[in-house]
């Protein structure tokens, strides 16, 4: 099975970057993370999306805050999909990175998932892989099953609390 890389522009962004570990180690997915900088280290960022398809990455997920180029920047050197999750910071609650990350110009798509939402990108990023694995594709409906069970257990105890 391919992988998934995971970047963060700083470490700062560790606490929404583990909703997406924690669903791909539930999946079973294997990934890869790193600290890497759209600013800080453009030219280690662009040699790793240069280099991700050869190292066997399917696709890559970037989370960044504030100015949140990250994802813009992985893209731009690969034909990989990208998933941008932009991280809340201390001014906009996470509404620069939204921006940032979603405004991409034509023909260098990035696809951006709501802010912080870390579990979703790894969902996003199973589905790509589930295209061609069945067994992940049954893995990503046990998981939706799991969901709705859990659900419907809180709803049957609301309705007893109300009774």
């Amino acid at each position: 099975m391919k992988s998934i890389g995971i970047i963060m522009g700083s470490k700062s962004d560790l606490p929404v970057v583990q909703k997406a570990i924690d669903t791909l180690k539930e999946l079973e997915i294997p990934f890869d993370v790193q600290i890497l900088s759209a600013h800080r280290t453009p030219g280690e960022t662009a040699e790793y999306a240069r280099s991700a398809r050869g190292r066997g990455l399917a696709c890559v997920i970037a989370f960044a805050g504030m100015a949140a180029h990250l994802a813009g920047a992985i893209a731009a050197n690969t034909t990989l999909p990208v998933i941008g999750v932009p991280c809340p910071g201390p001014h906009f609650d996470g509404l620069d990175a939204l921006l940032s990350t979603v405004q991409m110009p034509s023909g260098i798509p990035v696809a951006t998932v709501a802010v912080g939402a870390g579990a979703n990108a790894a969902l996003l990023a199973a589905q790509i892989l589930a295209v061609d694995d069945l067994e992940l594709a049954q893995r990503l409906v046990d998981h939706r099953t799991t969901m709705a069970e859990k659900i419907l257990a809180q709803n049957r105890e609301l309705q007893e609390q109300l009774r």
